[in-house]
Protein backbone atom coordinates (compact mmCIF):
# COMPACT_ATOMS: atom_id res chain seq x y z
CA UNK A 1 0.00 0.00 0.00
CA UNK A 2 1.30 3.45 -0.90
CA UNK A 3 2.24 5.37 2.27
CA UNK A 4 0.26 8.53 2.94
CA UNK A 5 0.80 11.54 5.15
CA UNK A 6 -1.62 11.92 8.09
CA UNK A 7 -4.64 14.10 7.27
CA UNK A 8 -3.74 16.83 9.77
CA UNK A 9 -0.26 17.04 8.27
CA UNK A 10 -1.69 17.32 4.75
CA UNK A 11 -3.73 20.28 5.96
CA UNK A 12 -0.64 21.83 7.56
CA UNK A 13 1.28 21.31 4.32
CA UNK A 14 -1.44 23.07 2.33
CA UNK A 15 -1.59 26.00 4.75
CA UNK A 16 2.17 26.54 4.96
CA UNK A 17 2.70 26.07 1.22
CA UNK A 18 0.30 28.92 0.54
CA UNK A 19 2.11 31.13 3.03
CA UNK A 20 5.65 30.57 1.73
CA UNK A 21 4.42 31.02 -1.86
CA UNK A 22 3.04 34.40 -0.71
CA UNK A 23 -0.52 33.35 -1.53
CA UNK A 24 -1.87 32.38 1.88
CA UNK A 25 -5.26 30.72 2.05
CA UNK A 26 -5.38 31.03 5.85
CA UNK A 27 -4.54 33.77 8.34
CA UNK A 28 -0.71 33.71 8.24
CA UNK A 29 -0.20 35.24 11.67
CA UNK A 30 -2.48 32.76 13.43
CA UNK A 31 -1.17 29.79 11.45
CA UNK A 32 2.49 30.58 12.12
CA UNK A 33 1.79 31.27 15.79
CA UNK A 34 0.13 27.85 16.00
CA UNK A 35 3.15 26.29 14.27
CA UNK A 36 5.53 27.85 16.80
CA UNK A 37 3.33 26.70 19.68
CA UNK A 38 3.18 23.13 18.37
CA UNK A 39 6.94 23.14 17.86
CA UNK A 40 7.47 24.35 21.42
CA UNK A 41 5.41 21.44 22.69
CA UNK A 42 7.93 18.96 21.32
CA UNK A 43 10.90 20.31 23.28
CA UNK A 44 10.16 18.03 26.22
CA UNK A 45 10.08 14.99 23.92
CA UNK A 46 13.41 15.50 22.17
CA UNK A 47 14.88 12.62 24.16
CA UNK A 48 12.54 10.16 22.43
CA UNK A 49 12.65 8.89 18.83
CA UNK A 50 9.29 10.53 18.18
CA UNK A 51 10.51 13.81 19.64
CA UNK A 52 13.66 13.78 17.52
CA UNK A 53 11.60 13.20 14.38
CA UNK A 54 9.37 16.10 15.32
CA UNK A 55 12.38 18.29 16.09
CA UNK A 56 13.67 17.72 12.58
CA UNK A 57 10.34 18.56 11.01
CA UNK A 58 9.71 21.66 13.07
CA UNK A 59 13.22 23.07 12.67
CA UNK A 60 12.89 22.75 8.89
CA UNK A 61 9.43 24.35 8.97
CA UNK A 62 10.43 27.23 11.23
CA UNK A 63 13.44 27.89 9.02
CA UNK A 64 11.33 27.74 5.84
CA UNK A 65 8.76 30.21 7.19
CA UNK A 66 11.13 32.55 9.04
CA UNK A 67 11.47 34.80 5.99
CA UNK A 68 7.71 35.36 6.02
CA UNK A 69 7.72 36.26 9.71
CA UNK A 70 10.60 38.65 9.06
CA UNK A 71 8.99 40.39 6.10
CA UNK A 72 5.24 39.99 6.05
CA UNK A 73 3.81 39.84 9.58
CA UNK A 74 4.45 42.86 11.77
CA UNK A 75 3.98 41.08 15.10
CA UNK A 76 6.49 41.25 17.95
CA UNK A 77 4.85 38.34 19.73
CA UNK A 78 5.29 36.10 16.69
CA UNK A 79 8.96 37.06 16.48
CA UNK A 80 9.33 36.22 20.16
CA UNK A 81 7.58 32.85 19.78
CA UNK A 82 9.74 31.85 16.83
CA UNK A 83 12.97 32.97 18.47
CA UNK A 84 12.16 31.25 21.75
CA UNK A 85 11.37 27.86 20.24
CA UNK A 86 14.32 27.99 17.83
CA UNK A 87 16.71 28.79 20.65
CA UNK A 88 15.11 25.97 22.62
CA UNK A 89 15.84 23.54 19.79
CA UNK A 90 19.36 24.92 19.41
CA UNK A 91 20.12 24.03 23.01
CA UNK A 92 19.33 20.38 22.23
CA UNK A 93 21.60 20.18 19.18
CA UNK A 94 25.27 19.22 19.12
CA UNK A 95 26.78 20.19 15.75
CA UNK A 96 29.98 18.35 16.69
CA UNK A 97 28.07 15.08 16.53
CA UNK A 98 27.75 15.41 12.75
CA UNK A 99 29.44 12.51 10.95
CA UNK A 100 28.03 13.28 7.50
CA UNK A 101 30.24 13.27 4.43
CA UNK A 102 31.00 16.64 2.85
CA UNK A 103 28.03 17.76 0.80
CA UNK A 104 25.66 15.30 2.44
CA UNK A 105 23.47 17.95 4.06
CA UNK A 106 20.46 19.06 2.02
CA UNK A 107 21.32 22.33 0.30
CA UNK A 108 19.44 25.25 -1.20
CA UNK A 109 16.05 24.13 0.05
CA UNK A 110 13.50 26.40 -1.57
CA UNK A 111 10.70 27.30 0.80
CA UNK A 112 7.99 25.22 -0.86
CA UNK A 113 10.11 22.05 -0.97
CA UNK A 114 11.33 22.70 2.57
CA UNK A 115 7.74 22.92 3.80
CA UNK A 116 6.94 19.57 2.23
CA UNK A 117 10.11 18.04 3.65
CA UNK A 118 9.48 19.53 7.08
CA UNK A 119 5.89 18.35 7.35
CA UNK A 120 6.92 14.93 6.06
CA UNK A 121 9.62 14.58 8.71
CA UNK A 122 7.12 14.98 11.56
CA UNK A 123 5.89 11.38 11.44
CA UNK A 124 7.00 7.99 10.11
CA UNK A 125 4.09 7.84 7.66
CA UNK A 126 5.04 11.21 6.24
CA UNK A 127 8.66 10.19 5.91
CA UNK A 128 7.66 7.06 4.05
CA UNK A 129 5.46 9.09 1.69
CA UNK A 130 8.29 11.58 1.14
CA UNK A 131 10.73 8.75 0.33
CA UNK A 132 8.19 7.23 -2.04
CA UNK A 133 7.75 10.51 -3.93
CA UNK A 134 11.30 11.87 -3.98
CA UNK A 135 13.30 8.68 -3.72
CA UNK A 136 15.99 9.66 -1.20
CA UNK A 137 17.93 6.77 0.26
CA UNK A 138 18.36 6.07 3.94
CA UNK A 139 21.55 8.14 4.13
CA UNK A 140 19.88 11.12 2.46
CA UNK A 141 16.92 10.91 4.82
CA UNK A 142 19.27 10.58 7.79
CA UNK A 143 20.97 13.84 6.76
CA UNK A 144 17.75 15.70 7.54
CA UNK A 145 18.07 14.49 11.14
CA UNK A 146 21.74 15.44 11.44
CA UNK A 147 22.23 17.77 14.38
CA UNK A 148 24.87 19.71 12.49
CA UNK A 149 22.43 20.35 9.64
CA UNK A 150 19.61 21.32 11.99
CA UNK A 151 21.89 23.65 13.97
CA UNK A 152 22.78 25.46 10.74
CA UNK A 153 19.10 25.95 9.95
CA UNK A 154 18.36 27.25 13.44
CA UNK A 155 21.25 29.72 13.33
CA UNK A 156 20.20 31.00 9.91
CA UNK A 157 16.59 31.43 10.99
CA UNK A 158 17.46 33.23 14.23
CA UNK A 159 19.79 35.59 12.38
CA UNK A 160 17.05 36.34 9.84
CA UNK A 161 14.54 36.99 12.61
CA UNK A 162 16.85 39.37 14.45
CA UNK A 163 17.50 41.35 11.30
CA UNK A 164 13.81 41.32 10.44
CA UNK A 165 12.87 42.55 13.92
CA UNK A 166 15.33 45.43 13.61
CA UNK A 167 13.96 46.33 10.19
CA UNK A 168 10.30 46.19 11.23
CA UNK A 169 10.47 47.68 14.71
CA UNK A 170 13.86 49.34 15.12
CA UNK A 171 15.29 52.72 14.22
CA UNK A 172 15.78 52.93 10.46
CA UNK A 173 18.72 55.05 9.32
CA UNK A 174 17.95 57.11 6.23
CA UNK A 175 20.56 59.80 6.88
CA UNK A 176 22.41 58.74 3.73
CA UNK A 177 19.62 60.45 1.78
CA UNK A 178 20.78 63.84 3.06
CA UNK A 179 23.49 63.80 0.41
CA UNK A 180 20.89 63.26 -2.31
CA UNK A 181 18.11 65.53 -1.12
CA UNK A 182 19.82 68.48 0.60
CA UNK A 183 21.44 71.08 -1.63
CA UNK A 184 24.68 72.85 -0.81
CA UNK A 185 22.72 75.89 0.41
CA UNK A 186 20.82 73.73 2.90
CA UNK A 187 17.59 73.72 0.94
CA UNK A 188 15.65 70.60 0.00
CA UNK A 189 15.82 69.34 -3.58
CA UNK A 190 12.18 68.41 -4.17
CA UNK A 191 12.89 67.43 -7.77
CA UNK A 192 15.54 64.92 -6.66
CA UNK A 193 13.06 63.48 -4.16
CA UNK A 194 10.44 63.08 -6.87
CA UNK A 195 12.93 61.40 -9.17
CA UNK A 196 13.76 58.95 -6.38
CA UNK A 197 10.08 58.14 -5.87
CA UNK A 198 9.66 57.71 -9.62
CA UNK A 199 12.33 54.99 -9.65
CA UNK A 200 9.83 52.51 -8.24
CA UNK A 201 12.01 49.53 -9.13
CA UNK A 202 14.40 50.61 -6.38
CA UNK A 203 11.68 50.11 -3.73
CA UNK A 204 12.61 53.42 -2.16
CA UNK A 205 9.20 55.03 -1.65
CA UNK A 206 9.24 54.06 2.01
CA UNK A 207 12.69 55.52 2.57
CA UNK A 208 11.70 58.79 0.90
CA UNK A 209 8.54 58.97 3.00
CA UNK A 210 10.50 58.35 6.21
CA UNK A 211 13.16 60.92 5.32
CA UNK A 212 10.41 63.44 4.53
CA UNK A 213 8.64 62.81 7.83
CA UNK A 214 11.78 63.21 9.89
CA UNK A 215 12.76 66.37 8.04
CA UNK A 216 9.26 67.73 8.61
CA UNK A 217 9.42 66.97 12.32
CA UNK A 218 12.81 68.66 12.77
CA UNK A 219 11.46 71.85 11.23
CA UNK A 220 14.43 72.02 8.85
CA UNK A 221 12.24 73.06 5.96
CA UNK A 222 11.79 76.44 4.32
CA UNK A 223 8.32 77.83 3.77
CA UNK A 224 8.48 77.31 0.02
CA UNK A 225 9.57 73.69 0.53
CA UNK A 226 6.86 72.62 2.97
CA UNK A 227 4.29 71.69 0.36
CA UNK A 228 6.76 69.71 -1.75
CA UNK A 229 8.13 67.89 1.27
CA UNK A 230 4.63 67.03 2.46
CA UNK A 231 3.61 65.78 -0.99
CA UNK A 232 6.72 63.60 -1.16
CA UNK A 233 5.80 62.07 2.18
CA UNK A 234 2.20 61.58 1.06
CA UNK A 235 3.28 59.92 -2.18
CA UNK A 236 5.71 57.68 -0.33
CA UNK A 237 2.85 56.49 1.86
CA UNK A 238 0.25 56.16 -0.90
CA UNK A 239 2.60 54.37 -3.30
CA UNK A 240 3.97 51.80 -0.86
CA UNK A 241 1.21 49.37 -1.67
CA UNK A 242 2.48 46.48 0.45
CA UNK A 243 2.46 48.65 3.56
CA UNK A 244 5.28 49.97 5.73
CA UNK A 245 6.18 48.52 9.14
CA UNK A 246 5.97 50.28 12.51
CA UNK A 247 9.63 51.34 12.22
CA UNK A 248 8.49 53.68 9.44
CA UNK A 249 4.91 54.33 10.50
CA UNK A 250 5.94 55.90 13.82
CA UNK A 251 7.56 58.94 12.20
CA UNK A 252 4.94 59.15 9.47
CA UNK A 253 2.08 59.24 11.97
CA UNK A 254 3.92 61.81 14.08
CA UNK A 255 4.41 64.09 11.07
CA UNK A 256 0.78 63.76 10.03
CA UNK A 257 -0.30 64.55 13.59
CA UNK A 258 1.04 68.08 13.11
CA UNK A 259 -1.73 68.78 10.60
CA UNK A 260 -5.05 70.22 11.78
CA UNK A 261 -7.59 67.70 10.47
CA UNK A 262 -10.62 69.77 11.49
CA UNK A 263 -9.83 72.84 9.42
CA UNK A 264 -12.31 73.91 6.74
CA UNK A 265 -12.11 76.14 3.68
CA UNK A 266 -14.30 77.57 0.92
CA UNK A 267 -12.50 75.92 -1.99
CA UNK A 268 -14.75 73.53 -3.95
CA UNK A 269 -11.64 71.69 -5.18
CA UNK A 270 -7.94 71.59 -4.45
CA UNK A 271 -5.09 71.10 -6.94
CA UNK A 272 -4.16 67.62 -5.75
CA UNK A 273 -7.63 66.31 -6.57
CA UNK A 274 -6.74 66.75 -10.26
CA UNK A 275 -3.32 65.13 -9.94
CA UNK A 276 -3.67 62.18 -7.57
CA UNK A 277 -5.30 59.71 -9.98
CA UNK A 278 -2.03 58.17 -11.20
CA UNK A 279 1.56 58.06 -10.01
CA UNK A 280 2.61 59.75 -13.25
CA UNK A 281 0.23 62.69 -12.85
CA UNK A 282 1.36 63.18 -9.25
CA UNK A 283 4.98 63.21 -10.38
CA UNK A 284 4.31 65.75 -13.14
CA UNK A 285 2.32 68.02 -10.84
CA UNK A 286 5.08 68.28 -8.23
CA UNK A 287 7.84 68.69 -10.81
CA UNK A 288 5.94 71.53 -12.46
CA UNK A 289 5.34 73.13 -9.08
CA UNK A 290 9.06 73.23 -8.25
CA UNK A 291 10.71 73.37 -11.69
CA UNK A 292 8.12 74.78 -14.12
CA UNK A 293 10.64 75.78 -16.79
CA UNK A 294 12.12 72.30 -16.98
CA UNK A 295 8.75 70.57 -16.56
CA UNK A 296 6.04 72.67 -18.22
CA UNK A 297 3.42 69.90 -18.33
CA UNK A 298 1.05 69.53 -15.39
CA UNK A 299 -2.32 67.85 -14.87
CA UNK A 300 -3.42 70.75 -12.66
CA UNK A 301 -5.65 73.25 -14.52
CA UNK A 302 -4.75 76.93 -14.48
CA UNK A 303 -7.69 77.87 -12.27
CA UNK A 304 -6.32 75.66 -9.49
CA UNK A 305 -2.65 76.52 -9.92
CA UNK A 306 -2.42 79.51 -7.60
CA UNK A 307 0.06 78.90 -4.82
CA UNK A 308 -2.41 79.95 -2.13
CA UNK A 309 -4.77 77.19 -3.28
CA UNK A 310 -1.93 74.68 -3.20
CA UNK A 311 -1.05 75.82 0.31
CA UNK A 312 -4.63 75.72 1.59
CA UNK A 313 -4.86 74.13 5.06
CA UNK A 314 -7.94 72.29 3.81
CA UNK A 315 -5.85 70.45 1.23
CA UNK A 316 -3.26 69.53 3.86
CA UNK A 317 -6.08 68.15 6.01
CA UNK A 318 -7.52 66.11 3.12
CA UNK A 319 -4.14 64.60 2.34
CA UNK A 320 -3.34 63.89 5.97
CA UNK A 321 -6.63 62.05 6.45
CA UNK A 322 -6.04 59.78 3.46
CA UNK A 323 -2.46 59.10 4.56
CA UNK A 324 -3.59 58.20 8.08
CA UNK A 325 -6.19 55.86 6.57
CA UNK A 326 -3.41 54.15 4.60
CA UNK A 327 -1.36 53.67 7.75
CA UNK A 328 -4.38 52.22 9.53
CA UNK A 329 -4.80 49.87 6.59
CA UNK A 330 -1.24 48.63 6.99
CA UNK A 331 -2.04 47.68 10.58
CA UNK A 332 -4.97 45.53 9.50
CA UNK A 333 -3.17 44.09 6.47
CA UNK A 334 0.06 43.13 8.24
CA UNK A 335 -1.23 42.15 11.67
CA UNK A 336 0.43 42.51 15.03
CA UNK A 337 -0.93 43.69 18.34
CA UNK A 338 -2.07 47.24 19.04
CA UNK A 339 1.06 47.87 21.11
CA UNK A 340 3.23 46.88 18.14
CA UNK A 341 1.78 49.89 16.32
CA UNK A 342 1.81 52.39 19.17
CA UNK A 343 3.30 55.68 18.04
Amino acid sequence: MTPTMPAEHRELLSDLSGIVCDYPNVDPEATLAFLASDASGTLDRVGTPEGRRERTGYVILLHATSWYVSARVFSKSLFASYTEVLEGFRATLDPASCSCQDGAHPEDLDSEYAVEAGVSMLAEAGRAAFAEEYGPGDEELAAFDCEGFLAELVDQAVDALREGHRRLFGDIDVSHLDARFVRDDGGIDIVAMQEAIDRSWENNTGSVALWSARRWLTGQVRNEERLGLFLCMWMGIAQTYEGLPPSYARALAAALATIDLDVSCDHPRHPWSTAEATTRSRYLAVLHLYAPEDHPDTPVPAELSAREVWECPGQYAELARTALADISGWRHMRGGEDEDWEF
